[in-house]
């Protein structure tokens, strides 16, 4: 049996195909349209699950999709009735409700098949069940207190649950217009971050500055009595105007959600090109603090009410590191499982798990800690790619390669390092990275330089070795998606000052055994000392790579030194 779950109409737009519950393929939309958080229908990334399984559109037994129009349906009138919710965002609602209707039809025209053609089932899931479902089924828990935590979908922004075997039950949710991602969303816009998922970048700018600003902002978001949460909706414009979203291209972008009010509040709001003072800097630090804090306030709340010990978190703010890191010694909880994909993409996996597990109630498949479900090329691929470019290359044997890389990157090069199948998630495992030498003290201005022109408050991350992870962390944990900011250990600062941040934290990715990727760090530590790369997606600007031709593409338009495509080595001359 064949399930297709998709992530449409939405951000960061997705596909997967399940074969009897096994996930064959899952992959964003971006890495095939090349535009950040491609929002719009996800066809050609259901065209690649569906060759990667080997059938056609017709051979799919059912499709899910991660949203439901008439969830909520009634809160969502008496909403729009009594706050005048303005013309237009009924419309846009209305029509991306038509669209999400209509998923059978758009199927059709993408295969160029009639309807009368087309026998697979159409499911309907809650966006925040599907998040729900994302993390729980994928995990190796048998019973776990689940969370699901973002801006909105499905009128609702954060569902809390437990899970036992194939069920879930729901426990209670936060309906619109409150919620903790509009929160974080608007601060970040407040901050002069006004790109659709910039949120980051206020969690990389946090550790510059001092939680001066908590009490104002706690003016802003209330903590209730239920474990949950209220926002002051005088401080945003979306109760009553709605959230103006606008997807030109694919390209998704959201209008300023704070209200002048906020102005009042903090003063005049940061413009994109204006200096981060440290007024800015403490406000991105109380946003952050208060944001851990409401994550733990409900997280506590949900223990208490379950008495589980474990805790499955997908959604958006599930993608806060940080936070993340903090949960289990600021919680009654011991263990925890976040999926590679937490984000919106997700949810095209969560659907059809809730299909699958939940509703067929099949029996759950082993735990999910391998994100590589994305693209794959081969050797005539790579090949044709260079000599159609003209690129001298050198082919490697699989010890070679190995040597060789770990060779360059203690002679300071910067590696391309493109390798089996892509990941699936907003973080490159190593299988899409751009890799450096750690214990570079110069590596971050090496990187912006020559790659990345981004920020300088943003931090690198390390890949380590599993089986290192407590000589060079304060916390022993397996963090195989780059899912947990952890502090390390105060007297390894100085040996890998490349992935330090500026207050003695790293967002760990621990590597296991049984990859090309720990090959290459296991014979970088034998050879240097330190069992840690620097690890950063392979993209300049733009979503990571996905083919030979793009990584190639990126390779000659910055100053990378080794481009790396499987067992092909190209150097800059």
């Amino acid at each position: 049996m064949y399930i297709l779950g998709i992530n449409a109409y939405h951000g960061d737009s997705s596909a997967c195909i399940l074969k009897d519950g096994v996930v064959l393929a899952a992959t964003e939309e971006e890495r095939f349209r090349r535009i950040k958080h491609w929002a719009g229908f996800p066809s050609e990334a259901i065209k690649f699950c569906l060759t990667e399984a080997g059938i056609s559109i017709q051979e799919v037994d059912h499709v899910t999709i991660s949203r439901n129009p008439s969830a909520n349906i009634h809160k969502k009138i008496i909403h729009s009735v009594k706050n005048l919710v303005s013309i237009k965002a009924l419309k846009d609602r209305l029509s991306n409700t038509k669209k999400i209707g209509n998923v059978k039809s758009e199927l059709c025209k993408v295969f160029s098949i009639d309807e009368d053609d087309f026998k697979a089932e159409i499911h309907n899931i809650e966006h925040h069940r599907s998040h729900l479902a994302s993390a729980f089924f994928a995990s190796p828990f048998e019973e776990s207190a689940i969370l699901s935590i973002d801006g909105f979908g499905d009128f609702t922004s954060t569902m809390i649950a437990k899970g036992k075997g194939n069920q879930i039950e729901v426990l209670d949710a936060v309906i619109y217009p409150h919620s903790a991602g509009i929160f974080y969303t608007s601060l970040t816009q407040y901050l002069g971050f006004s790109h659709y998922g910039d949120e980051y970048k206020v969690m990389g700018l946090a550790p510059y500055g001092e939680p001066k600003f908590v009490d104002e902002l706690r003016k802003i978001i209330k903590f209730t009595d239920n474990g949950l949460f209220e926002l002051d909706t005088k401080y945003f414009k979306h109760a009553k105007e709605g959230v103006s979203m606008s997807w030109e291209n694919g390209d998704p972008s959201m209008e300023s959600i704070f209200s002048n009010e906020l102005e009042k509040l903090l003063g005049p709001a940061r413009k994109g090109g204006d200096e981060l003072t440290q007024k800015h800097k403490d406000i991105a630090t109380s946003v952050q603090r208060i944001t851990e804090e409401l994550i733990f306030h409900i997280l506590n709340h949900l223990q208490q009410r379950t008495g589980l010990k474990n805790v499955c978190i997908a959604g958006g703010v599930a993608q806060n590191s940080v936070a993340n890191g903090k949960i289990l010694e600021n919680t009654s909880f011991e263990d925890i499982y976040i999926p590679s994909a937490g984000h919106d993409a997700g949810t095209a996996m969560g659907s059809a798990l809730w299909l699958f597990n939940h509703i067929q109630k099949n029996d759950r498949l082993p735990a999910v800690y391998d994100a590589y479900t994305g693209y794959k090329t081969n050797d005539a691929e790579i090949e044709a790619c260079l000599k159609d470019r003209s690129v001298e290359f050198t082919k490697y044997s699989d010890k070679e390669l190995i040597d060789t890389v770990a060779n360059e990157l203690l002679d300071g090069s910067v590696v391309g390092w493109f390798q089996g199948r892509a990941e699936f998630g907003p973080r490159a495992l190593g299988h899409r990275s751009i890799l450096v030498d750690p214990r570079r003290s110069d590596a971050k201005e090496l990187l912006n330089s020559k790659i990345k022109r981004r920020e300088s408050f943003r931090p690198f991350a390390p890949s380590i070795l599993e089986e290192y992870v407590s000589e060079y962390f304060e916390k022993i944990d397996k963090v195989p998606f780059m899912e947990k900011v952890y502090p390390i250990k105060k007297e390894k600062h100085s040996e890998i000052p490349a992935v330090t941040h500026v207050d003695g934290t790293g967002r760990l990715q621990t590597v296991a055994k049984g990859d090309r990727y720990y090959d290459l760090i296991s014979k970088f530590h034998e050879q240097s000392g330190t069992p840690i790369l620097l690890n950063t997606s392979f993209n300049e600007n733009e979503p990571i790579v996905n083919t030979p031709a793009e990584a190639l593409d990126c390779y000659l338009r910055t100053q990378m030194d080794v481009l790396v495509l499987e067992n092909y080595v190209i150097k800059r001359n």
